[in-house]
């Protein structure tokens, strides 16, 4: 028997919820605004090689907050010792966001996410399990009856550590609605006070979640009593538009990531959703209260530590999203920038007048533009550290850009990282008509090393000379080179993907001269790929 829910009502109704003074990821009683999750520390870091130490995932998680993010999801602390420890820096950390971290709905998971949020200002606890039938099926091996027991049992668990709870239906985008009404309905009972739901494999259209979510919210006697949020994949590249329609129809709450980054084609894209509905605003009946002129600085950020570079085409972030070439174009919005571009340069962060560091720029001034770009170091040795290598470039190009202290400072936390082997040196001879040669010197625990190696080219001879020292056995799956900033003294950015037993890690290394971009990007990337340990994923 399917199950019936009562009949229909008002299809404008909106969430609203009575929270706690302290949640600071909702305001009671006030459905015109859009809560923004972030979850690029989370189903971000799934991505292939996409890994980020403790204090890479502190230093993103700051400028979320200084962007005010009303959510961060810091992890999934269950999955390994590093996961848990890092989620709890960021607990601690964060101040003016709720911290949210990830749980089966097993009580070992809940217990342990409860420890590493405990010294959180606000944080919530968010539990799933999967309830479309290929997955009760195939993956759980359970009946329809026993999912919905374990689900209410995990929820009641989690209210003895907050009442700011978080219920996600895995798969629902392929889910029975009779069944997402049932199960939803339980977990409200129990506790549940944000219900997300996630299409998982990213196989929804818009026009079909948008009205699911306004069925679910119409059909589910209890609905009023939770926020409604989503969770969208972008394998069919419709993740933010699912997202918006499910706006559209109700929804209070968008889970995203900076960059649209994530498990396979990613997430919706948080600068794509934030800004669709503030420029939309004749269609939206809401908005965030994001801080919209730190997406920029928060792109940059993600894409320096993660290793992923933006495409030059990508909307709002992307080097293009506000270049005019056509004449056309040119002409009318040099008469009126509302002729060709729908929002500001300006509102999403990018600088028209940026202050241009040199060789003769003090320390002050390099770290009044660190403190303006959102960047702070944890101690004085650090800024010292990234001021030398600032006055090294600086003696290479002429003027420096934000893009190159961006690169700069995320050079200096990977060669913090990079503790086992330390590039010491680089010698390349590449001649027309002659094998190119590379002799290298790395630092490999302590104890210097030196190689030569021929090859087909300067990098991969170089690459050769590493791997006969280190012997990391790992298989290059990418290599990219991107510029920073424009002119040919500008800084090249080499990201490089290792794979080795299953492990897949991205490398980075930024110089002027990009043969020695690629050893360090090569060197970052055999140190994370010879680290012990891998850490479980999961999908919501």
């Amino acid at each position: 028997m399917p199950w019936r829910g009562p009949a229909l009502r008002n299809s404008t109704k909106l969430n609203t919820i009575a929270t706690p003074a302290t949640d600071r990821s909702r305001t009671v009683n006030n459905p015109d605004q859009l809560i923004i999750f972030d979850t690029t520390l989370r189903d971000g870091e799934q991505s292939p090689g996409a890994s980020m130490t403790r204090d890479e995932k502190v230093r993103i998680a700051k400028a979320l907050e200084k962007m005010q993010v009303d959510i961060i999801e810091a992890g999934f602390p269950i999955a390994s010792q590093g996961d848990f420890e890092a989620v709890q820096a960021v607990a601690r950390a964060i101040t003016d966001s709720t911290v949210c971290a990830l749980a089966r709905a097993l009580e070992k998971d809940i217990d342990r996410a409860a420890e590493a949020l405990k010294e959180a200002s606000a944080f919530r606890i968010h539990t799933f399990l999967a309830t479309s039938p290929i997955h009760m099926r195939e993956k759980l091996r359970m009946q329809p009856d026993e999912v919905v027991e374990r689900a209410v049992a995990a929820v009641k668990h989690a209210r003895r550590y907050t009442d700011n709870i978080e219920f996600s239906p895995e798969d629902a985008g392929r889910s029975d609605p009779d069944f997402l009404c049932r199960i939803l309905e339980a977990v409200i009972d129990a506790g549940a006070t944000t219900l997300n739901i996630p299409d998982t494999v990213g196989y929804a259209v818009p026009e079909q979640f948008g009205a699911l979510i306004g069925e679910l919210m119409e059909r589910i006697p209890n609905s009023d009593k939770a926020v409604f949020s989503v969770h969208c994949h972008n394998d069919l590249g419709l993740a933010s538009a699912n997202a918006l329609a499910a706006v559209m129809n109700g929804a209070r709450q968008v889970e995203c990531t900076i960059n649209g980054l994530g498990e396979r084609a990613g997430n919706s894209a948080l600068e794509e959703v934030v800004m669709a509905v503030r420029t939309r605003q004749d269609l939206f009946q809401c908005d965030s209260r994001l801080d919209t002129t730190q997406i920029m600085t928060c792109s940059r950020l993600v894409s320096g530590i993660t290793g992923f570079p933006v495409q030059p085409n990508k909307s709002i972030v992307g080097a293009n999203a506000f270049a005019h070439e056509s004449g056309i174009h040119q002409d009318g919005v040099l008469k009126s920038r509302e002729t060709y571009e729908i929002m500001r340069a300006e509102d999403v962060g990018w600088s028209q007048n940026r202050m241009v560091l040199g060789k003769h720029s003090g320390r002050n001034a390099f770290r009044a533009r660190l403190k303006e770009l959102g960047i702070v170091f944890e101690s004085e040795a650090e800024l010292n550290d990234t001021f030398t290598r600032f006055k090294e470039l600086a003696d290479k190009k002429h003027e420096i850009f934000d893009e190159d202290i961006q690169a700069l400072v995320t050079d200096t936390g990977l060669a913090a990282e990079n503790e086992r082997i330390k590039l010491i040196s680089l010698r390349v001879c590449s001649a027309t008509g002659e094998t190119p040669e590379a002799t290298i010197v790395l630092s490999v625990d302590g104890k210097e090393h030196s190689a030569t190696a021929s090859g087909s080219g300067p990098v991969d001879a170089t690459y050769c000379a590493i791997e006969s020292i280190v012997e990391s056995g790992a298989e290059l799956q990418l290599y990219s080179v991107n510029n920073i900033t424009s002119g040919t003294d500008a800084q090249g950015e080499v990201t490089v993907r290792l794979e080795r037993g299953g492990r897949i890690v991205n490398g980075q290394g930024a110089d002027t001269d990009i043969v020695i971009a690629s050893a360090k990007a090569y060197v970052n990337g055999c140190n994370k790929v010879m680290q012990d340990g891998t850490k479980e994923k999961t999908q919501v």
